[in-house]
């Protein structure tokens, strides 16, 4: 007896399935295999399109990456240079400052050298 609910539920579906086919065959007519073609059609051409874009998207990524090591490197340049600058400014600012002590014993020494 479930052999039989079993074939008659199989039945059923095919039955179903083929009614379903039916169906569309009246709704759509002659006309599906056309839809099929048009929809396989679109589907390749947005696969193209998409691989297109990846494309596309990779060459700006990469580019982008370009512009930023090339950006760094600059930036990189440009805050060494600043270092060496002040540095060299620090430098010339000790060198023209002068020591009170050092400069009483100079004008000391300078005094002995024009009285003698």
């Amino acid at each position: 007896m479930a052999k039989k609910n079993t074939e008659t539920e199989n039945k059923g579906s095919m039955d179903s399935s083929s009614k379903i086919e039916a169906i569309k065959n009246l709704i759509f007519g002659e006309n599906i295999e056309q839809y099929d073609s048009e929809f396989e059609t679109l589907k390749k051409d947005l696969d193209k399109k998409k691989k297109a874009l990846e494309s596309y998207i990779d060459e700006v990524r990469e580019e982008l990456m370009q512009s930023i090591d090339s950006l760094s490197t600059d930036v990189n340049i440009r805050i060494t240079d600043l270092e060496d600058s002040l540095n060299a400014k620090a430098e010339a600012l000790s060198e023209e400052k002068v020591d009170r002590k050092q400069l009483g014993k100079l004008l000391i020494s300078l005094g002995e050298k024009i009285s003698s």
